[in-house]
């Protein structure tokens, strides 16, 4: 006898049921002075004319993180993903229509100087004003959004969203903008030379439009994943 919820799905070797099973990218830039995601818009049925997160299904060869690699490359030309992990897993038996599908979502991050080759059915959405998305996909922006959020209060992610050399004017918005909430340059500059986050570069930037004296230069120590506070928290303003 089958067990419980392996009725309508192919049972393998062992016994287990088989189900679909699909990878999703949330990818999460600042353009424009807000936090984006890229979402393309479905032409078929079901939920055409939603948008959707880019990915798709796994090879019964693949691991899902060459899968997820695999599906960005092909569909949104984002190569210059500068990092990426798994977010969550949602199962819900009915999130899909047509069948039982299993979903795993990632965290994409992309530096706010790089901008990717799109296609025309594709665009980046304010995480704070999304459209109607296609099945259960904001649930994963949402939780790609907080982990991001709070990985920035300790750790040196902000590395992924960064250019590779910067002023901490520019360091400051692209914080304030993943956040949500705006930051203090000087208590910024503070705690992420403290930490040993960023270094000077030696260079100076040409002063702005009003004069000042030129900012400095400065780049992360980094730029792989390192918790530099794990009792950290970026809190929003009173």
């Amino acid at each position: 006898m089958a067990s419980p919820g392996t009725d309508h799905a192919a049972v393998g070797a062992s016994g287990l049921a088989a189900y679909a099973h699909e990878v999703l990218a949330v990818v999460l830039s600042v353009r424009e002075g807000r936090l984006c995601v890229l979402l393309w818009r479905r032409e078929r049925a079901p939920e055409s004319g939603r948008w959707s997160l880019p990915g798709g299904g796994v090879a019964p060869d693949q691991r899902l993180r060459e899968a997820i690699s695999t599906h960005l490359a092909a569909k949104v030309d984002v190569r210059n993903v500068s990092w990426l992990e798994q977010v969550a897993t949602h199962s819900r038996v009915d999130r899909d229509p047509r069948e039982r599908v299993l979903a795993t979502g990632y965290l994409a991050l992309v530096p706010v100087d790089v901008v990717p080759v799109l296609p025309a059915d594709t665009e980046w959405f304010d995480v704070a004003d999304l459209p109607a998305t296609a099945f259960d996909h904001h649930h994963f922006v949402e939780a790609a959004t907080d982990r991001l959020r709070a990985k920035l209060s300790y750790t040196n992610i902000g590395f992924a969203l960064a250019p590779r050399e910067f002023t901490m004017p520019v360091m400051r918005d692209l914080v304030s903008a993943a956040l949500g909430h705006p930051v203090s340059t000087t208590n910024l500059t503070r705690v992420m030379t403290r930490r040993g986050m960023v270094e000077p570069t030696g260079g100076t930037a040409a002063p702005g439009p009003h004069g000042g004296r030129p900012a400095t230069v400065y780049r992360f120590r980094e730029r792989t994943l390192t918790v530099t506070d794990p009792y950290a928290v970026l809190k929003p303003p009173d």
